[in-house]
Order: structure tokens, then sequence, then C-alpha cells
């Protein structure tokens, strides 16, 4: 195994600086390639695989996930070259719970050494940007409305402060705002609601299965839609991360499929794993089986 770890060197917290105290006791053969600025995880990783290392570790939470993903996919043939790991550092580090990886550090590294691997989905989310088209993969989740909203008005000292619970905040400020209606259309099927999740997995913020059925590996993407967003829905769910176990509203409507169109008559923002990527329309696909992860 030729392992990168690609690693934000001014990441706090105690799992942060646990990582940076013992990396030398990691193991011969290493490269730590430290990040100095948003998006450069994407760059590093993929130079990483022009460089021949065949195994990216993404030593942070679900945004350095997210960035190791996309340059895994930037480098040609990404995907046959290399896989992907994670060491979960981060605040909720969705992916890795998904993946059922152990969140102790030295547990997750050992799970890395003995290199057990499974293939995934590789969704993506496509939208126009100043720069052009762009493609953006995601391992587990992306969204639009209420949740994308709420990531732009997150307070990042008080993430540091009380974890997850910031995102509860954020999202009550969202509240406050319009909420234009989205329209999903998949398969000839054509569905309006104020809220869109989209999940390849089954939790949504830390452990909560709001996908219930989704699964990484059968070739579909899981597409939530809340017709309406309420103080009410907010506290079914706020519940539901208390108790691991929302209650869904039974107007919400469930899709099961390879493809889809989002859309809005007016600015409506949309993020992939918690990190802003653009506003919509967007359109939604994934690459069936083609990336590896160390599992």
């Amino acid at each position: 195994m030729r392992a990168c770890i690609i690693f934000n060197p001014t990441a706090r917290g105690d799992k942060a600086r646990h990582f940076r105290r013992h990396i030398d006791d990691l193991g011969p053969g290493i490269a730590l390639k430290p990040t100095q600025a948003p998006g450069d995880g994407r760059r590093l990783a993929a130079e990483a695989v022009r460089d021949g290392f065949d195994t990216l570790v993404a030593a942070g939470g679900d945004g350095t996930v997210n960035e190791v993903l996309n340059g895994l996919a930037d480098a040609p043939d990404g995907f046959a070259r290399a896989r992907l790991a994670v060491l979960p550092l981060g605040t909720v580090n969705v992916f890795a719970r998904e993946l059922g990886l152990p969140l102790e550090l030295r547990a997750a590294w050992q799970t890395i050494l003995k290199g057990g691997e499974r293939r995934i989905d590789a969704p993506f989310l496509e939208c126009l940007t100043p720069e052009g088209p762009q493609r953006r993969h995601f391992a587990q989740l992306a969204g639009a409305g209420l949740d994308a909203r709420a990531i732009s008005l997150v307070d990042w000292d008080m993430k540091k402060r009380i974890g997850p619970l910031a995102y509860a905040v954020a999202g009550a400020k969202a509240m406050s705002g319009p909420h234009p209606q989205i329209t999903v259309a998949a398969e000839g099927e054509s569905v309006t609601g104020e809220l869109v999740l989209v999940g390849n997995g089954r939790f949504y913020g830390g452990s909560l299965p709001v996908f219930p059925e989704a699964r990484l590996d059968d070739g579909l993407l899981d597409i939530c839609v809340f017709p309406r967003v309420t103080w009410g829905l907010m506290a079914r769910y706020a519940l539901g991360y208390v108790t691991d176990g929302p209650r869904a509203p039974r107007e919400m409507r469930m899709l099961r499929v390879a493809r889809a169109r989002l859309s809005a008559p007016a600015a409506v923002p949309c993020e992939v794993e918690g990190d802003l990527c653009g506003m919509l329309p967007v359109e939604l696909g994934l690459l069936p089986g083609v990336l590896r992860v160390v599992a």
C-alpha cells in the first residue's frame, strides 16, 4: 500500500491535536500532504494519484472527504488507480459512520492498514458556475433549500464549541427566510417541495437514518422531497437527533432514481457534504460501483 494522507494542519479539536502528535507513529512510507486553503485537498488528491499513490487518506471531516473524493475523480482514471480511505477527525463524520468505521484514531488507522475494500457508487451534482459547467461528486449526501441556507449561516466558532448543534441553531435562523418551491424531475415524474435532501447512504446530519432504504452500492439516489418547511418539521428532526429515530411527515415524497433534475423559479442554494456548491438548477447522477473505499 502506498498511502498519502491529506490533512488540514489548522484543524482544531482533540482528534486533530492527537493526530498531529502521532503522525510519526503511523508507520514508514506514509506521505503527508498538508492543505493550505479551502480546495487544496482536491488539488493535492489529484496530484497524489498522478504520483502513483494507491490509497488516499482523507484525515478530517466530511468536507475533507469530499475534497479528496473530487481530487480522485479529477485525476485521469483516478477511480481505477486509487482508493479512498477515511481518518474521521471531523465534528460529525457522517460518511465514516455510514461505512461503519471506528471513530477512534488508532482503531481507524488499523482498519486502513488491514486494507479491506468495497466498491460503492460515486454520485455527482452538475451545475453552471461563473467558470462554466462544474461536476461535484459526493460520497454521502446533498441538499437544496433550507439545509443549504442553514450551512451559509453556521457560526463556525460556535460549531467548534457545541459541535453539530451549531447546525440546528443555523437552521432556526434559516427558517425566517423565503422558501421557494423546488421541482424535482426524474424518470417522467415531477414533485415539488421547499426542501430536497439527496442521499447515497442512509444517514444525514450524523446518525439520523433519513434515507432508510438507501445503500451505497445500489446504483440509485434516494431523494426526499418535503412539501413544506415548518417549525413542526424542525422539531420532529430535532427530536430524531436525540432519539436516532426521526419521524418523517406523511406528506414527504421519496424517490429512488439514478438521475434527476432540480430547479426553482427563484435563487435556491445547494450543498454537498455540508459545503455550498452553487445554485439551482442542477443535474444529479451517479457512476455505479466505481469508487473503491477502505472499509
